[in-house]
């Protein structure tokens, strides 16, 4: 096995105390005070992740629309409509409807500016690659780029002390700011459920960009451990559990991310990769739902655990994609798949755990209220 990459802050991570594992490929701090700490510190306070380890990728032609045109057979999103400044969350889809990873698409003047997960980089390019090359719009992969996120209630009031201009920022909106002294492409977004931002900067200006923000008495450094209970208490997707290449966008409620213009009667409906499913799922619904569930007790149901109608018998008719506790609910949460019969709010379900049934209720989402500064 190759040897883990390490990230531009690799260093910073480890004066701090990290305590570092592999993850997709990377070092990649999982906690430094602890996760239970780091978890509170996103939602009362601000919490300062590393994410370099994510893709970055600018996709560029002869005229920004004529990109936006070329990666709409890609993706459903209306990429075309998408206002310079903007973003929106969106997925490669496959010709059986599947999800090959999701990412996020900006548009900043004249190019379109792609996150895409670790775990799919190179699949990622590779789509990107022959799907828009042929068509002559050029894929540049930034490899000299780090990625921080900063999230939490008090992210603006940290990052407006180097830029007042991120206060002006609503969800979803990108700028380019100057920070640390560096000119830095920011979002306003992040994968916490909490308000925040997202900051790529040249990677030679990571380390004066972090060390600047956890100067700030509201911020603290927080790892992968933190970052993934505080995904799930919001209800967001981890690619490779709760969606992958055999996931549909309409099986995982994801459904709101397609745009009027991409669906039946749109101005620009179909055109990408398994639209004949999808367009059909976004019609008549789909087999199957991702859902909430609410295990009874303190005992978490982790991934992979089966879901059962009954206390006895019968055959499993689900399973859980993603579960721990929710430190902010101050329960075990979990999410999962069930027969769209079964997704309604309180249906009692049983999760075998270690051979012994469990008694489980399907809840909606997200387990957490989001803070997002619309």
């Amino acid at each position: 096995m190759s040897e883990a990459q390490r990230l531009t802050l690799d260093s910073l991570h480890r004066e701090l105390g990290a305590r570092m594992v592999d993850f997709a490929g990377f070092s990649m701090p999982l906690q430094y005070a602890g996760i239970m700490a780091e978890h509170a510190q996103a939602r009362e306070r601000a919490a300062l992740f590393d994410v370099s380890h994510m893709g970055q990728v600018l996709v560029r032609a002869a005229d920004v629309d004529a990109a936006a045109r070329a990666l709409e057979g890609l993706v459903p999103q209306d990429v075309l409509g998408l206002r310079d400044g903007r973003q929106r969350y969106g997925f490669f889809t496959n010709d059986a409807g599947g999800i090959e990873d999701d990412l996020m698409i900006a548009r900043r003047g004249d190019v379109l500016f792609l996150v895409v997960n670790a775990s799919r980089r190179t699949e990622d390019e590779a789509i990107l690659r022959a799907g828009l090359e042929p068509a002559g719009v050029n894929v540049t992969v930034l490899s000299d780029r780090a990625l921080l996120a900063l999230q939490g209630p008090r992210a603006q009031t940290a990052l407006a002390t180097l830029d007042p201009r991120a206060g002006e920022m609503r969800f979803m909106e990108t700028a380019t700011l100057d920070l640390a002294g560096a000119e830095a492409w920011v979002s306003r977004s992040g994968y916490t459920g909490e308000d925040g931002y997202e900051i790529s900067v040249p990677a030679g200006a990571a380390e004066p960009l972090a060390r600047a923000l956890l100067d700030h008495p509201d911020v603290a450094p927080a790892g992968l451990g933190a970052r993934d209970s505080l995904r799930l208490e919001a209800g967001l997707c981890l690619y490779g559990q709760d969606i992958d290449a055999a996931t549909t966008p309409v099986e995982a409620g994801l459904g709101w991310a397609i745009q009027p213009a991409r669906r039946e009667g749109g101005a620009r409906a179909g055109g990408f990769p398994g639209a004949a499913r999808i367009l059909g799922e976004l019609r008549d619904g789909a087999a199957r739902a991702r859902v909430g569930l609410r295990p009874e007790g303190r005992a978490p149901m982790r991934a992979g655990v089966a879901l059962y109608e009954e206390e006895a018998g019968g055959e499993a008719v689900g399973a859980v994609t993603s579960g721990g506790f929710g430190p902010t609910v101050g329960a075990p949460v979990a999410m999962g798949y069930v027969p769209d019969r079964l997704a309604r709010q309180g249906q009692p379900l049983w999760g075998e755990v270690r051979g012994r049934r469990m008694p489980v209720a399907v809840s909606d989402l997200p387990f957490v209220k989001p803070g997002y500064k619309r």
